[in-house]
């Protein structure tokens, strides 16, 4: 029997995921990283985790053999989190486009928040964001809209708060993200409860 309220945390091979996992931890929040296999309703039904993260990777979502969450979990009613490679993931399998971008983005680069409600609650309005990614989403899948944008990525944050599905193209876990923290309490309080 769990006794903890859980978020799942699915590793796509980011170098981050275990960064992840201690953000979460330092929010006094349990987490347990688990395997893209390992991501199904039924595991969901089982663990009932207050959230899911998606987490960054190397893949290319467009590529043969990518690993893809299950279209269903989607529609679970667990608010999901995907960063970089998470959002490309979700993005994809909700019917939106990706795409490689000309050049890799990789570094600190400004945001800008469209919509400062939701993951952006008490965030400055403009702040250093971590970017690393050659992909980027150029058509969101339908019921999202953005955000937050950068110069370079027009939908660095999208979101369909109906669905509590969110997701961020740079990567808060690292300190370089300077609204990190907020960014993930918001995703773990507001939006898990």
């Amino acid at each position: 029997m769990q006794t903890h309220e859980l978020i799942l945390i699915v590793d796509y091979g980011s170098q981050y995921t275990q960064l992840i996992a201690r953000r979460i931890r330092e929010q006094h929040v349990f987490s347990r990283i688990i395997t893209p296999g390992d991501l199904t309703t039924q595991r969901l039904e089982q663990e009932r985790p207050k959230g899911v993260i998606l987490s960054g990777g190397p893949a290319s979502v467009y590529q043969p053999n990518a690993p893809l969450p299950p279209r269903d979990i989607f529609d679970a009613g667990t608010p999901i989190l995907g960063i970089c490679y998470g959002m490309q993931a979700m993005a994809t399998r909700l019917g939106g486009q990706v795409e490689a971008r000309g050049t890799r983005e990789y570094g600190k680069a400004l945001l800008t928040v469209e919509q400062p409600d939701g993951l952006f609650h008490e965030t400055k309005p403009r702040f250093v964001s971590w970017m690393s990614h050659g992909d980027s989403v150029i058509r969101l899948p339908e019921g999202f809209h953005v955000l937050a944008r950068t110069g370079n990525t027009p939908a660095a944050a999208i979101a369909n708060p109906a669905r509590k599905l969110y997701a961020l193209q740079f990567h808060p876990e690292v300190i370089h993200t300077e609204e990190g923290p907020t960014i993930l309490r918001n995703f773990l309080f507001r939006i898990c409860g």
